[in-house]
């Protein structure tokens, strides 16, 4: 037994309140292992660590499956490890094997609120009724206790960010894992920030817009507003004007139609209907 408040054995007799009712508090890890299975002697102390780590934002409950067969059996377990994850009562996800930390971390994430998180939701709602300076000290609070919390760097990031602070949100941005920096959000920060120092040189808009108007053909003026459009989420806007481009000129800065939507693209997610959209016009014109 362990002296974890965390972490539980549980039997056929205590399941019942153990697990279905505990989940209705947190959610409820529930490991079925045996002492002779070699991958489950892998999975325990990763489980344990994150256990202790997540200080009660879950709870570890460990099945002993040669002990509890006849429990193992109507949990539908055909192999050890089987990890399975109740919330609410129901089992919501689970998986076999022994996963490595990150992999159990990111099969864990999506149902945990731990006590940053509760924090990033009360700093989020700070933010959007204006408090913004609030909004950061508490982020940055939060970041001081759980230094590694990707969730609170990326928000104090989009955060200072959007307060001009572009140095400092990409320091930030640079501490992540490339895992981490590889999220739409976090290119869409980026995306912004680029932005940000290209359009100092751009001119006015209204000026570019005109442009355009008296000239269909200026593609310097098609490519400066598509920034423009990107920089205020007209993301169809801007990827109409670089299909334009790409379709007049290829040869344009080196190629600037294409790669400016790849790169948007790239930001937005393949999962976003336009890109979805207009990713096979793309490809039309190219081929």
């Amino acid at each position: 037994m362990s002296d974890s408040p965390y972490i539980h054995n549980v039997t056929i007799e205590n399941f019942e309140s153990m697990v279905i009712q505990s989940s209705f508090k947190q959610p409820v890890l529930v490991d079925f292992w045996a002492e002779w299975c070699q991958p489950c002697q892998a999975l325990i102390p990763v489980l344990h660590k994150l256990a202790e780590e997540y200080k009660g934002a879950f709870m570890l409950a460990k099945v002993n499956s040669d002990e509890q067969g006849p429990l193992a059996a109507q949990a539908g377990v055909k192999s050890l490890p089987t990890v399975k994850l109740f919330v609410n009562g129901q089992i919501v996800n689970e998986f076999m094997g022994a996963l490595p930390e990150p992999e159990v971390r990111k099969f864990l994430d999506p149902y945990i609120q731990t006590e940053s998180d509760h924090i990033l939701n009360d700093a989020i709602q700070a933010y959007e009724e204006g408090n913004v300076q609030q909004a950061l000290e508490m982020l940055n609070t939060a970041l001081a206790n759980d230094p590694q919390n990707s969730k609170l760097k990326i928000n104090i990031a989009k955060l200072v960010a959007n307060q001009s602070d572009f140095d400092s949100a990409t320091a930030l941005l640079d501490t992540l894992s490339a895992e981490d920096r590889d999220q739409p959000e976090v290119k869409k920060i980026l995306r912004h920030i680029k932005l940000a120092h290209q359009l100092k040189d751009f001119g006015d808009p209204k000026e570019i817009e005109q442009r355009i108007i008296d000239n269909p053909d200026d593609l310097d003026a098609m490519f400066k507003m598509s920034s423009y459009m990107t920089a205020a989420e007209n993301y169809e806007g801007a990827i109409s004007l670089l299909l334009k481009i790409m379709q007049k000129d290829r040869g344009f800065k080196d190629d600037a139609g294409r790669k400016g939507l790849i790169e948007l693209f790239d930001m937005l997610g393949n999962d976003n209907p336009l890109v979805q959209t207009y990713r096979r016009k793309m490809f039309t014109l190219l081929h």
